[in-house]
């Protein structure tokens, strides 16, 4: 489905099998995570992270908009400035997001390159949503160490 960034491979974040799908699907490693996207931020206590006031600071800076704050090894996220997406996920609670692609390969821009990695509808995937991407690129990334925002991926 388009995200906020680019086409995303999307499924429901709290729900441990969806997890365990979506890193067969994409062919990722298990140590690596994923970035969920929450409707607001206390859609964070979900994943039991509170976060603190300098942490709050640098949160109110940069979101919402396209930016996935590393929390910490096992939580990224980004609220989204699009309000279709937000209102989404406000029904279906947060999502796991990653790029429509095999790990390592191009993202897809468009649905029929997302269909050549994972195949028609009802395959692996259970459905497609075309739509626009917002930002055509993949979200900017930065992770907080000591109260500072470091710049991960621009």
């Amino acid at each position: 489905m388009p995200t906020d960034t680019i086409y995303g491979l999307v499924g429901q974040a709290l729900k441990p099998k969806t997890v365990a799908r979506i890193y067969k699907l994409k062919h990722r490693r298990s140590n690596k995570s994923f970035v969920i996207l929450i409707s607001n931020l206390a859609d964070l206590k979900k994943f039991n992270f509170k976060p603190t006031v300098s942490v709050l600071k640098i949160i109110n800076q940069v979101w919402p908009g396209p930016v996935s704050i590393i929390f910490n090894k096992k939580l990224c996220c980004r609220l989204p400035a699009s309000l279709w997406l937000r209102k989404l996920l406000k029904q279906t609670g947060p999502l796991i997001a990653t790029s429509a692609n095999h790990e390592g390969e191009p993202p897809a821009q468009m649905i029929a390159e997302a269909k050549k990695y994972f195949g028609p509808a009802g395959s692996e995937i259970d459905f497609y949503l075309s739509g626009s991407p917002r930002g055509g690129k993949p979200s900017t990334l930065i992770k907080l160490k000591n109260g500072k925002m470091i710049i991960v991926r621009s």
